[in-house]
């Protein structure tokens, strides 16, 4: 099948007047989270799992994609005009787009966040296109040893590229891992760390978990914080104040694409996603700019350059998850999570045998994409207003849609209690700097990294050389062992180089 008529059929299912209404639902859901300091589109995404039971598979995903990049463009509303990040992802928006909004120049930023996430979002979307068909038939070749080593370097990469303490990060892997463990023996059907209960010999809920961990624990850290805004620039009221100048597109047009090579390239790596991709783009252009000092001081070209990246990020965010049925971060585990609940195992086989859900789902986010532009620049008024709504009439409602959601998924009252603890855990794991990412990805990937060495191991009758022996599973253990060092080679090197140069400042 072509890409014209894969688009055809992807494009026949996404404007479905049922689909078109979960778009709808989805990417407006994505901005109001975006908007709201605190919440974010993991918990969102967490909280709408069980009611993902009830929608068609298709529908269920086209809706929890429109939140993922809807959160995007809604963060940068609060960021420009409240100088508060709704999502992690608009962090690096908030240092120009504040500093613009003082000079009178918050609709030129709205403006440029709005039309540069559009086009960033709109061209990693065509780098999808292009390259996930190609990587889907490659993964078609991987057996045991390759997806064992492919999980494997994935879950370093996360635990040494997250931009977090890599002793933590590991340690929070190993937990994932050891969870992913409870219940019966893939191999065998032996129990294992059930205690003797028969809830637990399926395993862990998947769902009452992430709650717990992303939804249940906000609704603490809220209680905790009671975040208070108490500054607000001048919100534009009419849409010629939204619409940048020549000049500040002409700064601008190089930074959107330099963003956008940036967000798609980052967004692929384990780990990374939208906030990273954000950090890195905002330096790039900060390092080429011929004039640096104008950033953090309302260069509009660091409004555009972050905003265009994280909006790619979540775009090619979906290539490993399609393609080899792996998530590269929090929310693309709990998409895989949507799948699993649907009884779908994404990854090379998805496009053959579910084409259209697989080209739906991507010609569904153009569709977001274009009602989020549409959407977001008129009603930026109202979701201010949304902004400021206190946190008490917040937590409640989280609340209640987390006890209903754990107990709905099984009717099981233990489920609850499974919510509870991994919320007061979540909490505290960050409060003490801990990043539940490694812990949920080690989750997810755990069963089928034990699962594929051992099948390895039976292929190779115990021999551990098979792994090196198959050139793509020996090049992705060399990657990961390289990844591992590399903090190790670059204290050493980086000791060795300070030596030489105390011994050369000797007289």
């Amino acid at each position: 099948m072509d890409i014209l008529s894969s688009l055809a059929l992807g494009f026949s299912v996404s404007l479905e007047p049922a689909n078109l209404a979960y778009c709808f639902i989805g990417v407006l859901l994505g901005t109001l989270v975006g908007v709201l300091p605190g919440l974010g589109s993991a918990a969102t995404i967490a909280l709408l799992l069980p009611i993902t039971y009830r929608i068609p598979p298709t529908s269920a995903l086209i809706m929890l994609a429109g939140i993922w990049y809807g959160s995007m463009y809604g963060g940068s509303t609060t960021s420009i005009l409240l100088r508060v990040p709704g999502e992690s992802a608009a962090v690096m928006t908030c240092i120009e787009g504040f500093e613009m909004a003082k000079r009178g120049r918050a609709g030129a930023a709205l403006g440029i966040a709005a039309f540069g996430s559009f086009i960033a979002g709109t061209l990693g979307l065509v780098g999808l296109i292009f390259l996930a068909p190609p990587l889907a038939e490659f993964a078609l070749d991987f057996g045991p040893p390759e997806y064992f080593a492919l999980t494997l370097t994935g879950l370093t990469l996360v635990s040494f590229l997250g931009g977090i303490s890599w002793p933590k990060a590991l340690a929070m892997a190993a937990f994932g891992l050891l969870l992913g463990t409870v219940g019966l023996d893939p191999v065998r059907s032996q129990a294992r760390f059930t205690f003797g209960t028969l809830s637990l010999q399926g395993g862990i809920e998947m769902v009452p978990m992430v709650m717990g961990l992303f939804g249940l624990s906000q609704v603490f850290a809220m209680v905790e914080r009671r975040l208070a805004i108490d500054e607000i620039a001048k919100t534009p009221t009419r849409l010629r104040e939204l619409l940048p100048n020549r000049d500040e597109w002409r700064l601008s047009i190089g930074a959107i694409l330099r963003g956008t090579l940036v967000g798609f390239l980052v967004g692929i790596l384990p780990g990374a996603g939208a906030t990273i991709s954000s950090f890195v783009a905002y330096a790039v252009e900060k390092r080429r700019s011929p004039h640096p000092e104008r950033f953090g001081k309302g260069a509009i070209e660091g409004v555009a350059a972050p905003e265009s990246a994280n909006n790619s990020a979540t775009s090619s965010g979906f290539i490993p998850l399609l393609t080899l049925g792996l998530p590269a971060n929090v929310v693309m585990a709990l998409m895989l999570g949507a799948f699993m609940l649907h009884g779908i195992t994404p990854g090379p086989m998805l496009l053959a045998q579910k084409p259209e859900m697989f080209w739906g789902l991507i010609t569904s986010m153009f569709i977001g994409n274009l009602m989020l532009l549409v959407l977001n620049l008129p009603l930026i008024g109202l979701f201010v207003k949304v902004a400021r709504m206190p946190t008490s009439y917040l937590i409640p409602v989280i609340t209640l849609a987390c006890i209903v959601g754990a107990y709905g998924v099984n009717n099981n009252p233990v489920d609850i209690f499974v919510m509870l603890g991994f919320g007061i855990f979540g909490y505290l794991a960050d409060k003490f700097g801990y990043s539940l990412a490694p812990l949920v990805l080690a989750f997810v990937l755990g069963p089928l990294m034990e699962t594929s060495l051992r099948q390895s191991l039976i292929l190779s009758q115990g021999s551990f050389t098979i792994f090196v022996e198959r050139p793509i599973s020996a090049v992705l253990l060399a990657l990961g062992i390289f990844v591992a060092i590399a903090p190790a080679l670059r204290r050493v090197f980086g000791l060795r180089a300070i030596a030489w140069l105390a011994a050369k400042a000797k007289p």
